[in-house]
């Protein structure tokens, strides 16, 4: 078995008097590709949070086994980077060095190659001196993923990245993930509430529904009995070109 990185253990996660989840017991690995999916409010983003440290369980514990914080490239569902501000798409992704460099040092050479490698890794060299104002929405989340990658991190988080694309955009960034995952032999975290987005590259899934916590390999999970009784659908499993697929027939009554 892979050496985990972060450990939940019975891991209770809320807000004041709310509760969200509750026993979460769940490794992240060294090599994981893991999914993270559930319908919308099942508490992804609370597990997310509490996976980033940016929240303490309200009981339970997480576990930091190699006796410090993994470092972590995040890429977040969107975001707003301001027109107003003269951004080249080189720029974005230097952003991710600060977390090694701090944010009151200049940048050194070794910190430009290291961002002009994440955006190479990301597809989107050939757009390093363009300003961001220029680029479509699958380009910016690439821009994105280029400063999570100029992070170095242990850990690539990235939240519903193919929210807005379309067809060959998400087709493109899935296929991205899993050569990423591949030849970088990168511990992948890929929080979506698209199903079969997380089917087509997740190994292990972790599913998230009315505060309870299932994980296992794909295999396991993704079954017509379990994705059934969450999402009150007949579910049908299908496969096409090795990977799993997801469909419903209609909705129960």
């Amino acid at each position: 078995m892979s050496f985990p990185l972060i450990e939940f253990r019975n891991a209770k996660f809320g807000y004041g008097r709310k509760i969200v989840l509750e026993s979460v017991s769940i490794d992240i690995r060294r090599g994981d590709l893991l999914g993270l999916v559930g319908p919308n409010g099942s508490g992804k983003t609370t597990l997310l949070r509490g996976m980033l440290g940016q929240l303490s369980p309200l009981a339970g514990e997480v576990l930091r086994p190699q006796g410090r914080p993994s470092r972590i490239g995040f890429m977040p569902q969107r975001e707003n980077l301001n027109p107003i501000w003269p951004l080249r798409v080189i720029d974005v992704a230097l952003m991710g060095r600060l977390v090694l460099r701090g944010p009151l040092r200049r940048f050194t050479a070794d910190d430009i190659a290291e961002a002009t490698r994440a955006l190479d890794a990301a597809g989107i060299a050939h757009l390093a001196r363009e300003p961001v104002s220029r680029l479509s929405g699958g380009q910016v989340q690439r821009a994105l993923l280029a400063r999570a990658l100029a992070a170095q991190p242990e850990i690539l988080v990235l939240d519903e990245p193919t929210t807005g694309m379309d067809l060959g955009g998400s087709t493109a960034m899935l296929r991205l993930i899993r050569s990423l995952h591949k030849e970088r032999q990168l511990t992948v975290l890929f929080v979506s509430h698209d199903l079969n987005a997380v089917a087509a590259v997740a190994t292990r899934i972790v599913l998230l529904h009315e505060g309870v916590v299932r994980e296992g390999d794909a295999e396991t999970i993704l079954s017509a009995d379990i994705l059934g009784q969450i999402y009150h659908l007949d579910v049908v499993i299908g496969n096409i070109a090795g990977h799993h697929v997801v469909a419903a027939r209609d909705a129960r009554p």
